[in-house]
């Protein structure tokens, strides 16, 4: 019969409650002996006590009455009497109804007999037609000897009763002792047998259970080749059998793993090598595990090769950003995102970002560094530059050209001209002259982001850009009628600013309020201070945009639906936006349609000990 360990459990428990459950009833039944004893000496002997004391109390305080009617105080020695005399009998009724004890009752009867004699005779005494001296003859001849048997009865009594106390008491202690001893015998015994019941348990579940947290420790590094020696019938045994047989199914899936797995990761090393977008796994440290070739020809991202160790200060700039916030992270250099790299003779353009590679447990393992080649892009956006900086060159040839002759024919210098004829010069030269700003904006767009824009920035007072950004629209706003509001906060510190930059950031931001404010209503600049930038708004009362076309306002040739055709064509706020973020800003906006708008935009503060004066060309400062 095979015996398992929750049999063996079971049946070493079961002995120990046993004897725990028969020691503690026979303890319990001892106390309850224990709790009865002593009720009766508390309920029975000690009532006896009391009566014993106040029949003797009670004869004391009856012959102290009696001496007083020999000493001419009879009054008081009379109710004396009559009242210690009523406490007697009572106490003595209490005596004879509580009878206990061997030889208590003869004792209690005779007690009731002499003291029926003894009331007798002090009846006589009382009398107040006997003389004194017949009194006093009665008192000291008969009085006095049944007074004393009296009390030396009541006092076998009282000792009897003290004595059966004793008795008790020490029969309950007796008792406490037993009961001690038997708690005493059933803890060594509960000991001795947890100590057994513990040392089989460390024979039957803890001595295999080690060797199978052993073997597993040698599987944890690696070794499939252990085996379980156990020869046990029990839970135990089965468990190091099913295991042994895990082990050897480990070690043939283990073979057949490893090599689908070498196999598996020389295809994927050979494919992501083959990649043509430079890409390299790293580790923790920053160590390249796998790359693809293009990664390793234009930046040497061998594998084991440190990016610490390569002359690429951004690349180790930007591997830091993963590890901090857990998020992927794209280079911002210059504004522009893009890195410039000369290979073989040849200019490239790279825009690199890194992704973090992140465990079940939040921490980062290592990162993933792709490198987009852009240099295509970026010829492009070169192209296109150079083909706007050319067509608007060439067109604003003929168009001045142009311009001029429409002056001339309106001065009448060639002839007099008649009403539709001027009509339709006019109309002419409204349209070169919007044609004009619109090449305008294009060229100083160009140059902007080609980064032929030279910005003079320097330390300036706020108020002196709002005043100046102003200033040129006042009696356009008054024939408007509409107000023209500045609010600049007081106490503002210095900001590194391009004065005519921003004049014209501040020319188009008003020229747009003034245009969509109707007469009667309001436009306010101004500038107040948040952190560490200043920031600058233009705020109407106008018709306002809706919440769809709020996140395209600032982008080239966007146009807001329903303008009409004299509004631009859309470069105003991308050339506000390109003019800012030169000077280290950033822009933004809010409307609500109906309630107007507002048009912000922050410059950076000015720091002590920074050159009081530098060129930003384009996006670059320096």
């Amino acid at each position: 019969m095979k015996i398992g360990i929750r049999e063996k459990l079971l049946f070493g428990l079961s002995g120990m409650l046993v004897i725990v459950t028969v020691i503690s009833l026979m303890t319990i039944r001892q106390i309850d002996d224990l709790g009865k004893s002593l009720a009766v000496v508390l309920k029975q002997n000690y009532l006896s006590v009391v009566a014993c004391q106040d029949m003797k109390d009670a004869l004391e305080r009856i012959d102290s009455g009696v001496l007083n009617t020999f000493i001419d105080n009879r009054e008081d020695g009379v109710r004396m009497v009559n009242e210690h005399k009523a406490k007697f009998s009572d106490a003595l009724d209490r005596e004879l109804h509580n009878i206990t004890i061997p030889g208590e009752k003869e004792r209690a009867e005779r007690v009731r007999t002499l003291s029926a004699e003894y009331f007798g005779i002090l009846s006589m005494i009382m009398e107040s037609s006997k003389p004194e001296p017949v009194r006093r003859t009665l008192y000291y001849e008969k009085l006095v000897p049944m007074f004393n048997e009296l009390k030396a009865v009541a006092r076998e009594i009282f000792e009897l009763n003290e004595s059966n106390m004793i008795s008790e008491k020490n029969a309950a202690h007796n008792l406490s002792i037993s009961a001690r001893w038997r708690v005493l015998s059933i803890n060594f015994a509960s000991v001795l047998l947890a100590i057994l019941l513990g040392y089989q348990i460390h024979r039957w579940v803890l001595n295999p259970l080690r060797n199978l947290i052993e073997s597993t420790e040698e599987i944890r590094r690696g070794n499939l080749e252990v085996v379980l020696q156990t020869a046990a019938h029990d839970e135990v045994g089965q468990l190091s059998r099913s295991f042994n047989a895990m082990l050897i199914a480990l070690r043939q899936n283990r073979n057949s793993d490893t090599a689908n797995l070498i196999r598996s990761r020389k295809l994927t090393e050979d494919v992501f090598r083959a990649l043509p977008m430079p890409v390299a796994v790293l580790d923790q440290q920053g160590h390249v595990r796998v790359s693809t070739k293009t990664a390793v020809r234009f930046f040497g991202l061998k594998p084991g090769v440190s990016v610490w160790d390569l002359p690429f200060s951004w690349m180790s700039e930007l591997l830091e950003k993963p590890f901090a916030d857990l998020r992927p992270a794209v280079l911002n250099l210059n504004d522009k995102g893009y890195v410039q790299q000369f290979v073989g003779n040849k200019e490239y353009f790279f825009q690199p970002f890194t992704v973090p590679i992140v465990s079940e447990s939040s921490e980062v393992t290592g990162s993933i560094l792709t490198i987009s080649d852009v240099t295509q892009l970026h010829e492009q956006q070169e192209l296109k530059r150079g083909l706007l900086s050319t067509v608007s060159h060439q067109l604003k040839t003929p168009l001045t050209s142009l311009r001029m002759s429409i002056h001339l024919m309106l001065d009448e210098e060639l002839g007099t001209l008649n009403e539709k004829q001027s009509e339709l010069l006019l109309d002419a030269r409204e349209d070169c002259e919007r044609l004009v700003e619109m090449l305008d904006d294009i060229l100083d767009l160009n140059r902007i982001e080609s980064g032929k824009e030279q910005l003079r920035a320097r330390p300036i007072q706020p108020s002196v850009l709002v005043r100046e950004g102003i200033e040129p629209f006042e009696r356009d706003a008054k024939d408007r009628k509409v107000s023209l509001v500045e609010v600049t906060a007081d106490g503002l510190p210095d900001v590194v600013a391009d004065l005519s930059a921003i004049q014209h950031v501040f020319t188009n931001l008003l020229s747009n309020a003034l245009r969509f404010t109707m007469p009667g209503g309001s436009v306010t600049a101004g500038a107040r201070q948040e952190d560490d930038v200043v920031r600058f708004f233009v705020e109407d009362t106008g018709s306002g945009i809706d919440s769809e076309h709020i996140a395209h306002l600032f982008e080239q040739f966007f146009r807001v639906p329903g303008q009409d055709m004299h509004s631009g064509v859309g470069l105003g706020l991308s050339i506000v936006k390109e003019l800012v973020e030169a000077q280290g800003g950033t822009v933004s906006s809010q409307s609500q349609p109906g309630k107007g708008s507002c048009f912000s935009f922050t410059i950076p503060l000015y720091k002590q000990g920074i050159t009081k004066e530098k060129t930003i060309v384009g996006g670059d400062t320096g």
